[in-house]
């Protein structure tokens, strides 16, 4: 990656992605703690709620996005978050990445919560997946290591997983995963990523 496309100099752990990942371990471990003393169920208050259960919070879009439902789920959301999330603040800044990775978060938590079947959901995967296509859309050529062994270009990497999101989406609704969360950072990170590019501001 040329030195034009990152103004802001590099970072292996810029400021906004080593915060969020503090936070989210934070809340992790008050999550288990607050749960094994029988205090209270941070998931159940701090997570997003669909509409039609009545248990829905206005600060749960923000909130559900830093709560995670086991260590699997966490620690995979904290490594892409830090494998995208480090590439894209080095080249948006800290500034311009917090305001994406938190709107592509509670967009994708607001139409999760919509979706019929869909009562309770955690997790930072809807602002995870934006980070995902955003670097697709500005590096589409870099390749991905599938498992650390099968190289793949981004761009095929982003649609394989549309539209396998799609897929479980539409045909798996039971398996407990909020797979329009997903679709729902994408589509919102992908609305903002073509403002700025209309607007000739899409690497800084």
């Amino acid at each position: 990656m040329s030195n034009e496309y990152r103004p802001y100099g590099f970072s292996l752990l810029p400021v906004a992605v080593k915060n969020l990942l503090i936070i989210n371990g934070i809340c992790y471990l008050a999550y288990l703690v607050l749960v094994r003393m029988g205090v209270i169920d941070l998931n159940y208050w701090l997570g997003i709620w669909s509409l039609q259960t009545g248990m829905f919070r206005v600060w749960q879009p923000l909130t559900y996005m830093f709560m995670h439902g086991n260590f699997e789920h966490l620690f995979f959301n904290m490594f892409s978050l830090w494998m995208f999330g480090a590439t894209l603040e080095n080249v948006w800044g800290t500034k311009r990445f917090l305001f994406y990775y938190l709107v592509c978060g509670v967009g994708a938590g607001l139409i999760n919560m919509l979706i019929p079947g869909i009562h309770l959901s955690v997790g930072a995967s809807g602002a995870i997946y934006a980070l995902l296509l955003a670097f697709g859309m500005m590096f589409p050529n870099e390749y991905i290591y599938l498992y650390f062994l099968v190289p793949i270009k981004t761009k095929w990497f982003i649609i394989a997983m549309v539209a396998i999101e799609l897929f479980e989406g539409f045909f798996r609704t039971s398996d407990g995963i909020a797979h329009f969360a997903h679709l729902g950072g994408m589509l919102i990170g992908f609305i903002i990523i073509m403002i700025w590019k209309k607007k000739g501001r899409l690497y800084y």
